[in-house]
């Protein structure tokens, strides 16, 4: 029996690094290296302290980072042909096209995937922006001084709509590459390969990990310990709606259109700081009228909402669950977990190392 037991938790640990070393790894290797094409190009063809810098380099990572993970699943199966062969699932005989399907936009859907996003925005991004600007004061200027220096277009001085061509390219591009890598590659393909709601969390506390990176930031030390806490536990907790919505769904468009829309509502919020602009007009102009919306959207929708909120909960709640396929007792459970976040933490300091 206790032979037994050691062979489950194997079996749990082996699917989640065998999709690590089978195609995480390969992945950040392969976007690493488009990447070097633009951090050697872009300042032949325009100064570093100019936005089209920032234009530049964003637009083309996001690119560069669809293509490279297209690329995992050819070279995967050339390296490890002989190793999927035996476990290999019936989305696998085509993964690239199975990865696709889920930017897939038509004539049928797209108002549906607009307007899901325009929810997922009001409903969540926007009032956990905006509270954790009112409670934490400092938050604004711990950001502002906190983000990379290809933000130019945020800083003190720049004309507004230059700030405002700027973050709509460079936020939509964030969005894209952000979500392909932790909802496209971490939650769908990872769902292919375990536990759906394993791919949740592993997606949801690599994208926190990645916010709460800030906290190596020199800058970090002039603020309390715990703002990149909150940073960590608001990228967290939204990782965790934006995963399940893609795995209901089978649509990433929506929570890449949620993901721009909050960008650049928060963008504004910083250069507003950046130009001495008190964050009580900014809360009047800007956040009130949006909240009035969401107010709206949710009596509308209220329906919807509820019964979209109760299946999240059930699948949220089907984690802290025994998985009846691969786990017997409580310890299989508690082994998963703990795998699920030593594999997060992996994750995200494989993409940490790759992508600065």
């Amino acid at each position: 029996m206790g032979e037994l037991y050691q062979n489950r938790k194997k079996e749990i640990a082996l699917k989640r690094f065998r999709f690590f070393y089978q195609e995480i790894v390969w992945g950040f290797i392969l976007i690493f290296v488009f990447l070097l094409l633009p951090l050697f190009l872009i300042p032949l063809i325009v100064n570093d302290t100019s936005p089209l810098s920032g234009i530049l380099i964003y637009s083309l990572r996001a690119i560069f980072v669809i293509l490279g993970i297209l690329l995992i699943f050819p070279l995967s199966n050339l390296i490890f042909e002989s190793q999927k062969r035996n476990i290999i699932v019936e989305e696998d005989i085509s993964p690239g096209k199975g990865f696709l399907k889920i930017y897939k936009m038509s004539n049928k859907n797209y108002k549906y995937q607009i307007f899901y996003g325009l929810l997922i925005f009001f409903l969540v991004f926007l009032p956990i922006d905006f509270f954790t600007y009112l409670l934490v004061p400092q938050m604004l200027e711990y950001q502002s001084l906190a983000l990379p220096n290809t933000d130019v277009y945020l800083n003190l001085g720049t004309p507004y709509m230059l700030f405002l061509i700027s973050v709509i390219i460079i936020q939509f591009s964030v969005a894209i590459f952000e979500e392909t890598i932790s909802r496209g590659l971490l939650t769908k393909r990872g769902s292919e390969h375990f536990f759906s709601m394993s791919a949740v969390m592993i997606s949801a506390l690599y994208f926190g990990f990645g916010h709460f990176a800030y906290f190596l930031n020199p800058v970090s030390r002039f603020f309390p310990m715990w703002y990149p806490f909150i940073w960590f536990l608001q990228a967290f907790i939204i990782g965790i709606v934006l995963s399940l919505f893609v795995l209901k769904k089978k649509w990433i468009f929506p929570v890449i259109i949620a993901h721009t829309l909050n960008n650049i509502i928060s963008a504004h919020a910083i250069w507003s700081f950046n130009n001495a602009v008190d964050f009580s007009v900014v809360a009047l102009y800007l956040y009130c009228p949006l909240l009035i919306i969401g107010c709206v959207l949710f009596i509308w929708q209220f329906t919807q909402i509820k019964e979209s909120f109760s299946i999240g909960f059930k699948m949220l709640s089907s984690y802290f669950k025994r998985d009846n396929n691969n786990e017997d007792t409580k310890g299989d459970l508690i082994f998963r977990v703990f795998i699920d976040i030593l594999m997060g933490l992996i994750i995200f300091f494989m993409g940490f190392l790759v992508m600065i």
